[in-house]
């Protein structure tokens, strides 16, 4: 007899995806769904697979995580994203150590690997990008800095060999869309944070993030592809930047602009 365990996927818009995902976690107890208000056919194939299917507004990253933590029904929890599979091996792995009468880690963690422009990743910063997914209810929770969400778990982890499959962008154009929102809201909280625009980040910090993804963690193992990874994360260290000057120069304007509102309409006067 294993514990059991809740799948729980957060979503929104992913009908090309979310079949793939729901499918890879037909072995587990239940299934929870939060989806974001799709506007395409994602709730409708939810609902084919469970009836735990909710709606609700976009809390961040890690807020939405914690939310749909709070829904499990089951003692031991799955996280994943819509664009995410359990692969078969994975599968195993986790119902062998769900089985272990003498379980006492907390959670697991496993790498994760890309599959990138019809080929798996194996080198660079995308593999094996370990995440900890599976957690016991009672001793988790989601943490990090926005958009990266973090479980953190109170007790010891063990790391699982297999693969968890993330079909992360179906193409370049993809890619560069998604790296240039997550540059805005990194940006945005390390504005809130206190970080200011400094000209040796934007200059040192991208060719950096390219050295060692294409030669220190062997990216370039993935040939074209690994170029491709290497030289768009150093851009999306650029634009990271950029936009946190963007962020500084909006605060400048409107702090001068309260200023001289201020002067010209003296304190007591319409």
């Amino acid at each position: 007899m294993r514990d059991k365990i809740s799948a729980c996927i957060t979503c929104m818009n992913e009908e090309d995806n979310i079949r793939r995902c729901l499918e890879s976690v037909r072995w587990c107890d239940e299934i929870v769904v939060v989806d974001s208000f799709s506007t395409d056919r994602t709730v409708d194939i939810c609902k084919e697979y469970t009836e735990r299917v909710y709606q609700h507004e976009w809390l961040g990253y890690i807020g939405q995580k914690n939310l749909i933590r709070g829904m499990a029904s089951h003692p031991w929890v799955l996280f994943l994203d819509a664009d995410e599979e359990v692969s078969p091996g994975l599968r195993d792995e986790i119902l062998r150590e769900l089985a272990r009468p003498d379980n006492s880690y907390a959670g697991y963690r496993f790498p994760r690997k890309v599959y990138y422009l019809y080929k798996w990743i194996c080198h660079g910063e995308w593999y094996p990008d370990t995440k900890l997914r599976v957690f016991r209810k009672d001793k988790g929770h989601s943490e990090g800095r926005e958009p990266h969400d973090l479980v953190i778990v109170d007790g010891p982890v063990k790391t699982l060999i297999n693969p968890l499959h993330h079909y992360t962008y179906s193409n370049i154009r993809d890619h560069l869309a998604s790296v240039g929102n997550f540059s805005v809201i990194t940006a945005e909280e390390k504005f809130k944070e206190g970080t200011r625009f400094s000209y040796a980040d934007w200059l040192v910090r991208p060719p950096w993030r390219f050295f060692k993804a294409y030669f220190l963690k062997l990216g370039f193992l993935d040939g074209r592809r690994g170029f491709f990874i290497a030289a768009i994360s150093a851009f999306a260290v650029l634009i990271k930047y950029a936009f946190l000057w963007e962020k500084e120069l909006d605060e400048n304007h409107r702090s001068a602009a309260t200023a001289e509102d201020g002067a010209g309409n003296p304190e007591g006067q319409d």
